[in-house]
């Protein structure tokens, strides 16, 4: 089991990261030192941006749901 869910969060770990990357940056950070200032003012779809908007919020809860989970198997596993 918590084998598991270790591997579960390696996943959702590695997901969360690249979502975090894929979304487009609001200006004045890191993604402006490197450019992506320029290319952010291209423009994307809205409709684009608001679905990664869900799926990282989807990502996220299933990513801290597996840290609770394995704490508390973890905890009361002996």
């Amino acid at each position: 089991m918590v084998l598991g869910f270790s591997i579960a969060l390696i996943i959702f770990s590695l997901l969360m990261v690249i979502l975090v990357l894929l979304h487009k940056g609001k200006g004045g950070g890191l993604s402006d030192m490197f450019g992506g200032g320029s290319m952010s003012a291209g423009g994307g779809s809205a409709v684009a941006e608001r679905n990664l908007d869900r799926i990282t919020i989807i990502v996220g809860t299933g990513w801290f749901a597996c840290i609770v989970v394995l704490g508390l198997v973890l905890k009361y596993k002996g």
